[in-house]
């Protein structure tokens, strides 16, 4: 039988982008989970983010739709959260990020983050007031942890909450600055993290409560489509229901953040493949030299090194989305999927830049877009440093962090 008989006995791949045919490892239902995403994103996040992109503004209309469609909140059980797997919200994390790294965002920051914090460390009653109303996208919620000197190092967080009072009825007095806060300035809750005499404890505040200023951060050249805010606590007085009892330490805010790094390695990968997409898209359709830039082989060798690593980092995080609803994922796993996939990501969306020409320079096209807004992706919830050390500390037992 010769070579070009056995070629023609397999089908090929109808989907560019998929060449490993990857879908097939998932369900019926989850597949129609990314179906649904891949739609919404497709007629109600694409055809309008260059405008909000460009006039810096997140769309707050979007907030209830999110909440219909079911991804606020979706890994969560109960309190009218959607209850989702892992891979579920994975896929729905990758979908949304094909449309705007800002738009995941406020996915992750309302359910990995607010919600996260609420339904893991909250009391029974602080579950019930904010949750059905979060996973509704009536309420937006915050997390305030990132510090004007203190990123990469929560420990040395200076926000301070001090008691109040006596006994069981004691509030508290919270003063400090948090800075990069996601939505602070649209939020009807704030997850805040101060440290205590007895340690860093998490406290809710709600909007409109007294000292509290949050001030939207401009010019950004990065997720622009999205809000990020400097805020400032002033003798903010809270009452003793203000504080998650059951968070003590920086254990409660590195559990939050570990469910959005899990996030942000699929999400990456919906950047990149929208980045891939268009400049194939693109290099099909322009003609050089009375030919389609697609024909070239330099061109074909940057769609192929973008496509090798789409698929790789795909594979990645269906890996981790199914350890994840195994309950086996670790934190060094995490760690490795955030730091390889938005690394990758970040290249896909600067070599799909170069095959537009100059037209990638216009939010016409999404790849520079998606190249910017990944330089974000790539600090928040982690920075490579920090990924690489803690991997670093994984592989040789020994702490590199001081």
């Amino acid at each position: 039988m010769s070579d070009a008989e056995v070629t023609a006995e397999v089908p090929p791949t109808p989907d560019p982008s998929d060449v490993l045919a990857l879908n097939a490892l998932l369900s019926a239902d989850e597949r129609a989970l990314q179906q649904r995403i891949r739609d919404f994103t497709d007629q109600r996040i694409k055809p309008n983010i260059a405008r909000w992109y460009d006039d810096a503004v997140f769309p707050l209309e979007l907030a209830p739709e999110l909440g219909e469609l079911g991804v606020l909140g979706m890994h969560l059980e109960g309190y009218g959260c959607p209850g989702r797997s892992a891979v579920e919200y994975g896929l729905a994390a990758m979908e949304l990020e094909a449309g705007d790294s800002g738009i995941r965002t406020f996915v992750s920051v309302q359910g990995s983050l607010a919600m996260t914090a609420i339904h893991k460390w909250g009391s029974e009653d602080q579950k019930q007031e904010w949750l059905p109303r979060m996973a509704a996208g009536e309420v937006i919620g915050c997390f305030a942890l990132t510090e004007p000197t203190a990123g990469s190092d929560p420990s040395s967080m200076t926000t301070f909450a001090r008691r109040d009072g006596s006994g069981d009825s004691a509030g508290w007095v919270l003063d400090g600055a948090k800075r990069w806060i996601g939505l602070a300035s649209v939020a009807g809750v704030m997850v805040v993290w101060a440290k205590t005499d007895d340690g860093v404890r998490g406290f809710l505040v709600p909007a409109g409560t007294p000292g509290v200023t949050a001030t939207p951060i401009a010019q950004k050249l990065s997720m622009r489509a999205s809000i990020q805010c400097d805020v400032v606590f002033d003798g903010v007085r809270l009452g003793p229901e203000a504080m998650l009892p059951a968070a003590l330490g920086l254990r409660g805010p590195f559990t939050c953040l570990n469910e959005a790094r899990y996030g942000i390695v699929w999400g990456a990968m919906g950047a990149a493949r929208d980045s891939y997409e268009a400049a194939l898209a693109y290099s099909q359709d322009r003609l050089q030299f009375a030919k389609p830039l697609a024909g070239y082989q330099l061109t074909q060798e940057k769609l192929v090194n973008m496509l090798l690593e789409i698929q790789k980092g795909t594979m990645l995080a269906f890996y981790l989305g199914r350890l994840k609803d195994e309950r086996k994922l670790r934190p060094e796993q995490i760690s490795l999927g955030k730091l390889n996939n938005v690394r990758e990501a970040i290249k896909i969306a600067r070599e799909a830049r170069s095959i537009l020409g100059g037209n990638g320079i216009t939010l016409d096209y999404s790849p520079l877009r998606h190249a910017a807004n990944l330089e974000s992706v790539r600090t928040y919830e982690g920075t490579d440093e920090v990924h690489m050390l803690v991997l670093g500390q994984h592989i040789t037992g020994l702490g590199a962090f001081r």
